[in-house]
C-alpha cells in the first residue's frame, strides 16, 4: 500500500467511525465511549499524515508509534461498545477489521523504518 493509499484508508476509517458513532450516540451509556472513539480514529489519520511529513527517520517512527497507539485505542473502544451493546456487532466488525488492517500496516512500517534507521 502506498502512502497516498494509506492516507485515504485512514480518512475512510475516520469517516466510518464517525458515521457509526452518529448511530450509537443517542445511547447515553455509550456517549463517552463514542466521543473517545471519534477522537482516536481521527487521530489515526492526522498522525499518519504528520508521519508522512516527518523530518527524520526517528521522527517518522515516533509519529507512527502514535498512530499505532491511537489505532489500538480505537480497537479497544470498539470491543467495549460491542460488549455493552451486542446488537452493534454487525456494524462494529467491519470497522474493527479496518482498524486491524491499518494497525498491521503501521506496525510493519515501524519495523521496516527501524531496520532502515539502524543500517544508516
Amino acid at each position: 500500500m502506498t502512502a497516498e493509499e494509506l492516507k485515504k484508508s485512514t480518512l475512510t476509517f475516520g469517516v466510518d467511525v464517525a458515521l457509526f458513532c452518529k448511530i450509537i450516540y443517542p445511547d447515553s451509556l455509550l456517549k463517552a465511549y463514542a466521543n473517545q472513539l471519534i477522537r482516536a480514529s481521527s487521530s489515526v489519520g492526522a498522525n499518519y499524515r504528520a508521519a508522512c511529513r516527518a523530518k527524520s527517520g526517528k521522527d517518522f517512527i515516533n509519529k507512527l508509534k502514535i498512530v499505532e497507539e491511537e489505532c489500538d485505542e480505537c480497537m479497544f473502544f470498539l470491543e467495549l461498545i460491542k460488549e455493552l451493546k451486542p446488537g452493534s456487532k454487525p456494524s462494529i466488525d467491519p470497522i474493527w477489521n479496518e482498524a486491524n488492517e491499518i494497525l498491521s500496516i503501521v506496525v510493519a512500517s515501524i519495523a521496516t523504518a527501524r531496520r532502515n534507521n539502524q543500517s544508516k
